[in-house]
């Protein structure tokens, strides 16, 4: 399963949650959607965000280990 890792990577941002909202055109629910791993960026979107967090778009998801 694929987890998000958008909420801690805005935790540690040089940048506001506003500036980050108004860069990406989104709702502040949209931005809280994806940091909880509600709902997922479009990679569009995905892409300008990890431009503003300074990261691999890679660094915004991991894979969670399913224990079967």
């Amino acid at each position: 399963m694929i987890k998000s890792r958008i909420g801690e990577k805005l935790r540690v941002s040089k940048y506001k949650r506003e500036h980050i909202i108004k860069e990406l055109g989104v709702s502040q629910n949209t931005l809280s959607n994806w940091s909880t791993g509600k709902t997922y960026p479009t990679m569009d979107k995905a892409y300008i965000l990890a431009k503003l967090l300074e990261c691999k778009l890679d660094d915004l998801y991991y894979e969670e280990e399913e224990n079967n």
